[in-house]
């Protein structure tokens, strides 16, 4: 089993290595599935198909309302540049392809002699990649490469409008934004400088829901850690409905709910980290989420103020995802 291995990072400022319009480029580096002709053939076949009706059996949803998406899933389909390159760390910007979306991503690899343990980072609503770099940057000093993706949307959801097309039968987005999540962890499989066994995912705020969702979908994933998250309570909100609900309307609203995904977590750990005051998902209902999830289990409420990661938190995430990772 690979070893993180810890290194000293300095920089200054996490802007540092966000995009610069002026910057040259280091030469760009192309990395594909499949080689000559059969590589843009194979392309070319896989995005027509993904948007095409047969597409809407590479998923579904039970009578229970959980989500499940095929664990076969083809090899992504993706380019990568060099973005920045140095002693310390290797910095790649990406795009892949997800159904019926380009989603962008920017991964960060430590430069160590061994492939390290890597985690992806599900960023909350509005948040970009280039927003989540300074826990990049936390994770890279622990030895972890991780990759973080701009959701589609930005992870800003239409919940009626989901609805609406779970009720016609189609792909909601909500649905689409957890497959995004699981492609993106095929796409860090890729990487020979990431230990393929070894891969975790963190999701912050709402990403936490889809994070949560993703690992609850795919086996492989090693462990969950949310952050400032929950999840909907939909039980509840079924059971004092004022007015009964269809089943499809039940079982859509158990398909983006985390908490209908917990009881498939087990063996692997689910971790949730919140900040005691946090305005906009309260602590309490994080607690009613971690609460219905069996073990192994951790919680950790920060004293302080604020939502998203801080820097009190580091302590606690880097000591469970060590645990996770079995590296102590």
């Amino acid at each position: 089993m690979a070893k993180k291995q810890k290194i000293n990072v300095t920089i200054k400022n996490p802007k540092e290595i966000q995009p610069q319009k002026t910057e040259n480029y280091l030469p760009v580096r192309k990395i594909v599935i499949g080689i000559g002709c059969l590589l843009i053939l194979t392309g070319v076949i896989w995005t027509i198909f993904s948007n095409t009706p047969t597409d809407k059996h590479e998923w579904s949803v039970d009578e229970q309302g959980v989500l499940s998406y095929p664990t076969d899933r083809p090899k992504p389909v993706f380019e990568s540049w060099i973005k920045e390159y140095n002693f310390e760390y290797t910095l790649e910007y990406l795009n892949y392809s997800s159904r019926d979306a380009t989603i962008s991503a920017a991964v960060l690899i430590p430069n160590s002699t061994a492939p390290a343990p890597g985690v992806l980072i599900v960023p909350g609503a509005t948040v970009t990649k280039e927003g989540e770099q300074g826990l990049a940057l936390e994770l890279l000093k622990m030895g972890y490469a991780s990759m973080v993706i701009d959701q589609r949307n930005l992870a800003v959801i239409d919940i009626q409008h989901d609805m609406e097309l779970f009720d016609a039968g189609k792909e909601p987005v909500e649905h689409k934004m957890v497959f995004d999540a699981l492609v993106a962890v095929d796409v860090m499989r890729q990487y020979p400088e990431i230990d393929p066994q070894n891969i975790a995912i963190i999701g912050i705020s709402n990403g936490g829901r889809f994070a949560i969702t993703a690992a609850g979908i795919d086996p492989s994933i090693k462990g969950v850690i949310g952050i400032s998250t929950s999840g909907y309570n939909t039980e509840s909100h079924i059971s004092n409905s004022p007015t009964p609900l269809s089943e499809t309307r039940v079982r859509f609203l158990r398909s983006v709910d985390p908490e209908s995904y917990l009881d498939k977590l087990a063996p692997r750990k689910l971790v949730m980290i919140h900040m005691e005051i946090d305005s906009i998902i309260p602590v309490d209902a994080a607690k009613t989420t971690y609460d219905k999830a069996g073990e192994p289990k951790a919680f950790y409420p920060i004293e302080g103020t604020g939502h998203g990661y801080n820097s009190a938190m580091r302590p606690q995430l880097e000591d469970e995802l060590e645990k996770i990772f079995n590296t102590i």
